[in-house]
């Protein structure tokens, strides 16, 4: 899946929401609304003053409030803008929200292994990772579509949506998502768009991306 339009250049930054204390302790938080803590708005105050310098055109966000506290360090720098939506919310994760890894492990064993093996798993009952990707890439497309020339747009989302999200744009099957490997709190993903759709250039970033000099150009 790419974009509709003919324009090259388009970057899309996925940026995950700073620490939380559920992150701390381990808790698988899903759709639950927890607040960021201290050290996670330092955290998005010190990202947002980099994403800053990639002059983006828009922002969008997850309408969670670790996701919208986040965003609003960027908003403040920027002057723009944020467009909240529930596309952007983590996956809904039914009965394991709240737990512990450890915990999971114990009453879910067996789904949390079929789930690694890149399994479709409803986790605790709630969404699947192909159910995320069908809410977020769509809406992520559509604003990105929206973007100049050589614009860029930064997604403050969650780790869980941004790789399904990143995964669809790619093209990748489902049962190979997993692969990308998690984003640590607000590190960035950047998508850029070039001749045969979108191109994964930077993954758990949190430096800004430097130019590819070389044959992969």
């Amino acid at each position: 899946m790419s974009g509709t339009k003919g324009d090259r250049g388009r970057r899309v930054v996925l940026w995950r929401h700073g620490q939380t204390a559920w992150n701390l302790e381990r808790r698988f938080q899903g759709s639950t609304d927890i607040a960021l803590t201290e050290a996670g708005l330092g955290q998005a105050r010190r990202s947002a003053r980099l994403l800053a310098a990639l002059k983006p055109d828009a922002i969008v966000a997850s309408d969670l409030k670790r996701a919208a506290a986040t965003a609003r360090e960027l908003a403040a720098l920027t002057r723009l803008d944020v467009t909240h939506d529930a596309a952007l919310r983590e996956t809904y994760a039914g009965d394991w929200q709240g737990l512990t890894h450890d915990e999971i492990l114990a009453r879910y064993g067996e789904q949390y292994t079929a789930w690694k093996r890149g399994e479709p798993v409803r986790r605790g009952g709630g969404e699947l990772e192909t159910e995320v990707a069908d809410r977020a890439a769509p809406f992520v497309l559509g604003h990105a579509d929206k973007l100049p020339e050589n614009g860029t747009l930064v997604v403050v989302s969650h780790g869980g949506t941004i790789r399904t999200t990143i995964g669809r744009l790619l093209g990748l099957e489902p049962h190979h998502w997993e692969g990308l490997g998690g984003l640590s709190n607000c590190c960035w993903s950047v998508l850029g768009e070039g001749a045969r759709g979108w191109r994964l250039l930077e993954h758990n970033a949190g430096t800004l991306p430097e130019p590819v000099l070389g044959d992969d150009v």
